[in-house]
């Protein structure tokens, strides 16, 4: 840092303090949730489903859910820093709606410590264009590249693509959210997927029904195999988006 650089940056420090991104309390430094938000986060780790990684709620358990024991998903695992909370859900809002895109940094930092090991290539879910152009940015790919900065793994926000327009999905049943995303990506270079191991960034993961998408999609241009990485899983199928 310059001599000159170094006041700059106390005087910006004193009018501008790093500020806690569920509430906006000061804190020490950027992208630090204060002591009262972390402690509300729930951080998910084993036990799990050794499928899907849906927490299990006793400890020892090492075996399936239910779920994929009945129905094997198609992707590699769903890896979620935190569950779907207040302060997990203000945080993908105040990013996604409130334009603080410095917030894909603090998600991607907590998402990098669960990066699949072996992983060739990020993706993050695409959006479609019209959505693009109106919202200024995807913040799956903003939170793709923190994560690639953070694991070294590179990232291509242009690989996977949103073809068409699809509503949103909030308030679907699970068959109309599948409907409404069945058939809405495609991959080009199909060359840049062949035989690699995939990480697909989200933000938020809910019924699965638009990163089940993605997995097809990149399982059918040569994709090795499709783990999913997410700052939010919403443990609690009541819930939505």
């Amino acid at each position: 840092m310059s001599p000159l650089a170094a006041p700059l940056k106390f005087v910006a420090g004193l009018a501008l303090p790093p500020r806690c991104p569920g509430c906006a309390a000061v804190t020490g430094a950027d992208h630090r949730f204060c002591a009262t938000c972390w402690g509300a986060l729930r951080f998910l780790a084993p036990p799990w489903c050794a499928t899907c990684q849906m927490p299990f709620e006793h400890a020892g358990i090492s075996d399936q859910c239910a779920d994929c024991r009945a129905q094997p998903p198609r992707h590699a695992g769903v890896f979620a820093a935190v569950a779907y909370g207040d302060i997990a859900r203000t945080v993908a809002l105040r990013l996604k709606y409130g334009g603080r895109i410095a917030f894909a940094e603090t998600v991607g930092r907590q998402m990098a410590r669960l990066m699949p090991p072996g992983a060739d290539l990020i993706l993050p879910v695409p959006l479609h264009r019209w959505r693009l152009w109106s919202r200024g940015f995807n913040q799956a790919a903003l939170i793709a590249a923190s994560v690639a900065r953070a694991s070294g793994v590179a990232t291509d926000p242009l690989v996977l693509r949103r073809t068409r327009a699809t509503p949103m999905l909030r308030g679907l049943g699970v068959t109309a959210r599948e409907r409404a995303v069945k058939g809405a990506f495609a991959v080009s270079p199909r060359a840049r997927v062949a035989d690699k191991a995939i990480v697909l960034v989200d933000d938020i993961y809910t019924s699965g029904a638009t990163t089940d998408a993605c997995t097809d999609t990149l399982l059918a241009a040569g994709a090795r195999s499709v783990a999913i990485l997410c700052w939010a899983r919403v443990l609690d199928s009541a819930a939505s988006d």
